[in-house]
């Protein structure tokens, strides 16, 4: 179960944050290329938010990808995984406005289809958009000229209603994912290539242009919008995701000028932090110090920074603590919720979590643009 804390203001914005921003489920029929093979599907009322999509559902569940299992067995970082999925989503809204789009994962490009792209290009398989190179037989210098850039390609489609019964596709997304750092393994030795943003760049759109035409040549895609966004991987053991660098969007044959994206997750504390975003950084290192003199059994605090711009959006707080009691969980989070109040700007939002070693205790929520957080509290 979790509770609200009743502190000044918060239980109105809780109330308020919890209402439908539709008012009834709609079931539709997905309109295919064949009209004799339709699907049915449902539109839940309810999104989460004001600013979310509506996912497509089937009638048990959200429809699964077509290539469902590829992201995961493509990217080692899980940070990279989560913001590479719902970053696509919120830079499609510039292009497919959740108010007008329903959601639904990628039904045309299909697990075999993304293996085959994915891999290297060879005499059995001519698909692959790596360079060709036999890995086996390979040496140090083969693998640095020939390096794996692209990771991983993501489809997410969009769809609106087309008459009171049906909806059908009218755009698509294509994230391709490349690797910052390659790594390879020449006699058990293991070695690792680092890439640029300026090569990342210049390599996915080439990725963009060639998958583009392949899309086009497909019979079962339909002739929609499509819209690209290349992703630049962070390294493996990295303690935040790696972030989009660029956009781009095609109505027909040919794409679009490239827009640069100037995206940046940071952590704190880090050197990065204070070097790059000093005013922030010396705000968490006052709140870490704050929350260090009132609980003696505070073991730290880690921060995720995201910046759009060089202008902060949002920051993220994780605080493990363990507790004796429920009121020593009672009263900390109140400490804590009075100190994102005073501390933080409302320029940007603020999340925290306070657990302890097994479980989550509480929750602290500021939007950005709000003055009052809301408040969870986990019995």
């Amino acid at each position: 179960m979790k509770k609200w804390l009743a502190f000044t203001g918060v239980m109105l914005v809780l109330m308020t944050a919890c209402t439908p921003v539709y008012e009834r489920t709609d079931e539709v029929v997905r309109e295919t290329t064949d009209e004799t093979n339709q699907d049915t599907a449902i539109i839940p009322s309810f999104s989460g938010s004001g600013t979310d999509y509506r996912v497509i559902l089937t009638e048990d569940a959200p429809k699964t990808s077509a290539s469902r299992g590829v992201t995961t067995n493509q990217m080692n970082n899980r940070m990279d995984i989560a913001e590479f999925e719902n970053g696509l989503k919120r830079h499609s809204k510039e292009y497919f406005p959740a108010d007008e789009y329903f959601f639904q994962q990628g039904q045309f490009l299909t697990s075999g289809v993304l293996y085959e792209w994915l891999s290297r290009s060879s005499e059995s398989n001519e698909e692959g958009l790596n360079p060709e190179l036999d890995e086996e037989a390979a040496t140090e210098e083969d693998f640095r000229n020939a390096p794996r850039y692209i990771s991983n390609i993501v489809e997410q489609d969009y769809l609106v209603r087309n008459g009171e019964d049906v909806v059908e596709t009218r755009g698509i997304t294509i994230g391709i994912a490349l690797r910052s750092e390659y790594n390879f393994t020449v006699d058990n030795r293991e070695m690792t290539e680092n890439h640029t943003t300026k090569e990342l760049l210049q390599k996915g759109k080439q990725y963009a242009e060639t998958i583009l035409n392949r899309l086009r040549e497909m019979e079962e895609v339909p002739d929609v919008p499509i819209m690209f966004a290349l992703y630049e991987e962070e390294r493996n053991e990295s303690q935040v995701p790696g972030n989009f660098i660029a956009k781009s969007y095609a109505e027909g044959n040919t794409l679009g000028n490239f827009e640069r994206v100037k995206e940046d997750y940071v952590l704190f504390p880090s050197e990065e932090a204070t070097e790059n975003h000093f005013d922030d950084a010396q705000v968490f290192s006052e709140f870490r110090t704050k929350i260090s003199d009132y609980f003696p059994d505070f073991v730290g605090v880690i921060g995720q920074g995201f910046y759009v711009n060089d202008e902060l959006r949002n920051i993220k707080m994780e605080i493990p603590v363990e507790f004796n009691s429920q009121a020593e969980i009672d009263g900390f989070t109140q400490y804590v919720h009075s100190l994102v109040r005073e501390m933080f700007s409302d320029h940007y939002g603020v999340e925290v979590r306070i657990h302890s070693l097994n479980r989550q205790e509480s929750l602290i929520v500021r939007e950005r643009g709000e003055e009052e957080p809301y408040v969870y509290v986990y019995d």
